[in-house]
């Protein structure tokens, strides 16, 4: 007899409603290893992946968390094999052409941060796509990291405000944080109260650097693949038995 695992749609009792967090962050690690654990090629742990951040970004739909952001493809994953490149730039094209039609039903807006223009050309055409085709959604606000670079942003922010204070646009003196976040890939979404790193590793590699700075974190051992909403609901729980105190006493 084969025992169907238990699919959490609704939020669990343990859970306080008032206490979720509104933005979840994730560092998707683990899915390398994941499939050489299987017996299987690093692809087939990166396609697995995929339907693990599909059921996660339901679950936070279900659930009622405002903003999710997957790091999906960081600058220095340049360095990987080329093959395992071109796969997953041909995995996240393909994936966002099949999930379009019920990302606009399920009122997903998506959006994306790094630097596309470093991007495949007919990937760059899918991104664009699907960014109008979801624009007016007002449901949970779904950010994908792409070729992104928590250092690359912030310099780039900074390039942006000094070519305004050149210009004559803005004086020195009226750049503030408010200022600054406006010229972030994130702007105008709040930032990450729950950043949740798959595999172990304690490192945030180059994620989100400004806007982690009083981001709850939470490492488990499990290996993305094999993250889902039993292991999202321990995270929160986890989360939510934190005193958040930004500074004070």
């Amino acid at each position: 007899m084969t025992v169907k695992p238990i699919v959490l749609q609704d939020l669990p009792a343990d859970l306080e409603r008032e206490r979720l967090p509104r933005h979840v962050a994730v560092i998707m690690d683990g899915n390398g290893r994941w499939a050489k654990l299987q017996g299987l090629p690093r692809m087939m742990g990166h396609r697995r992946g995929v339907d693990a951040l599909k059921d996660l970004l339901r679950c936070c739909k279900d659930w009622g968390i405002e903003a999710l952001t997957a790091y999906a493809f960081s600058t220095e994953n340049w360095s990987r094999p080329l093959q395992e490149v071109d796969f997953l730039m041909t995995l996240f094209e393909r994936m966002l052409g099949r999930e379009l039609r019920e990302m606009v039903q399920e009122n997903v807006q998506i959006q994306f941060a790094g630097n596309l223009k470093a991007l495949p050309r007919s990937l760059q055409g899918a991104i664009a796509e699907s960014v109008a085709a979801t624009q007016n959604n007002r449901g949970i606000r779904f950010t994908v990291a792409m070729n992104y670079s928590g250092r690359q942003e912030i310099l780039q922010a900074t390039r942006a405000i000094a070519h305004q204070v050149q210009q004559g646009l803005i004086q020195p003196d009226e750049i503030d944080e408010a200022v600054f976040e406006r010229h972030l890939y994130t702007a105008g979404v709040c930032d990450p109260d729950l950043l949740i790193r798959t595999s172990g590793e304690m490192r945030i590699s180059n994620f989100l650097l400004w806007q982690m700075a009083y981001a709850e974190i939470y490492i488990t051992e499990t290996l993305w693949p094999d993250f889902d909403r039993a292991e999202f609901h321990r995270a929160l729980c986890a989360y939510q038995q934190r005193e958040r105190r930004f500074g004070r006493v």
